[in-house]
């Protein structure tokens, strides 16, 4: 008997989108239940320190000041006889003290020199007050500038932004975003600080990190559990290059301040673990966006031709992914360049070969960290575009060949990337 292309989709194409939901789902269970039941183990409980050490030290008070435009004779305080050779008025400026200790006074506020190029009258400074600094010329010290309101603004514009342009999509994405920032400071640095193993939290925190922003912001969709998979196949292969990496370069990750204070809470810490989790999260947004936009290219171009082949399918839209691959080799080295840019600027300073620079502690880390993601990337983008191609073939395109009927591009309501996982047909 004929078969009509009619009978093919309504028959095939229906039961290749099931037996495709069903491997997905064998494969993601899995990988989400594992995901939960390390977050339940890894998660310290409230066994943590965070929040353990005082924002400002005891005897001290915290206040606000405005820079007022008055040289500092008109503002020094009466009746204090100052140590000059200790003076903290050496660097100071004139401001009126919003709250706190002598509120509504013009008083001497101390600044250390590196920040007095970036205040002006009217900036609003955080000090504190401790009262036996004032032998030194006053007793209002810098603490931090206000920042609050220019701050909030950025974050306004930015998420108005992303919902005027992307929609109901962009506003999905913002909830996996805030979800996946909920996973780090909730989980991922309580558990580190508890001295759980860094990279079974690594494991276990990118996991769920990647769960919560990839289904929240696209849905739970056979194409986004592709992009899923595919995403998780690069976050192998990064972990993996981070430990080799991390190892054969014998990188300490104690070549920063931050590291060093941090040691000294934490001595059991392993400041290179540390270093590898951070190589792996930095990696995880742009390792997600190559991903997701590989599944969807492949799939856009078999629906746009049902009758491409498998082979001529990978290579159309590795012509996509090379050029992911060109943009990976800059972005990322940017990115990390003007992270690192004051050490850069010191490291510069010496006088030595460029390729004794590039493989000094400081500037090493960052190679290295550059290097590891992008072959993560780069090795990401043919495995997605294969695991994408083999599905979006057999479901869009090889029904119909195996009915040795011709195969009409499927309906948007048919086309098997936009049908949720567990949608029953």
């Amino acid at each position: 008997m004929h078969v009509h292309a009619g009978e093919t989709r309504s028959d095939l194409a229906p039961r290749a989108r099931r037996r495709a939901r069903i491997v997905l789902a064998a494969i993601v269970a899995p990988l989400l239940i594992a995901t939960i039941v390390g977050l339940v183990i890894l998660h310290p409980g409230h066994a943590t320190r965070i929040g353990s050490l005082p924002e400002i030290a005891q005897g001290m008070e915290s206040a606000s000041v405005r820079v007022v435009d008055k040289p500092l004779s008109q503002c020094q305080l009466e009746g204090v006889e100052t140590d000059e050779s200790g003076s903290l008025l050496q660097s100071a400026v004139c401001a009126t003290v919003l709250n706190g200790q002598g509120a509504g006074m013009t008083v001497p506020v101390h600044v250390p020199p590196e920040y007095t190029n970036d205040i002006h009258v009217g900036t609003v400074i955080k000090v504190l007050y401790n009262p036996n600094q004032v032998m030194q010329g006053t007793p209002y010290l810098f603490w931090d500038i206000e920042r609050s309101l220019p701050m909030w603004l950025l974050a306004a514009v930015y998420v108005v932004l992303v919902v005027a342009v992307a929609g109901k999509r962009g506003f999905a994405a913002l909830v996996g975003l805030l979800a996946s920032s909920l996973v780090l400071i909730g989980f991922v640095v309580p558990a580190l600080m508890a001295g759980s193993s860094p990279l079974a939290v690594t494991i276990v925190g990118a996991a769920a990190m990647l769960f919560v922003s990839v289904y929240l912001a696209h849905g739970v969709t056979i194409r986004t559990t592709m992009a899923l998979l595919g995403t998780f196949v690069g976050l192998g292969v990064t972990i993996l290059l981070a430990l080799w990496g991390v190892r054969a370069a014998t990188l300490s990750g104690a070549t920063s301040e931050d590291a060093l204070t941090l040691f000294t809470y934490f001595p059991k810490m392993s400041l290179s673990s540390l270093l590898t989790c951070g190589i792996v999260i930095a990696a995880l947004g742009a390792l997600n966006d190559v991903t997701i936009t590989q599944v969807s290219a492949v799939w856009e171009l078999q629906a746009a031709n049902p009758h491409m082949g498998r082979w001529r399918l990978f290579s159309r839209a590795m012509r996509i992914g090379s050029d992911h691959i060109a943009s990976t080799v800059y972005t990322l080295a940017f990115a990390y360049a003007g992270t690192a840019l004051p050490t850069l600027i010191l490291a510069m300073m010496v006088d030595r070969p460029i390729g004794s620079l590039l493989v000094a502690g400081d500037i090493a880390e960052e190679v290295v960290r550059t290097l590891v993601a992008s072959i993560g990337l780069i090795l990401a983008i043919p495995l997605t575009t294969g695991l994408g191609t083999l599905l979006a073939s057999a479901v869009g395109g090889d029904a119909g060949k195996r009915a040795h009927a011709p195969s009409a591009p499927l309906e948007s309501r048919e086309n098997m990337w936009e049908v949720e996982l567990g949608e029953r047909r």
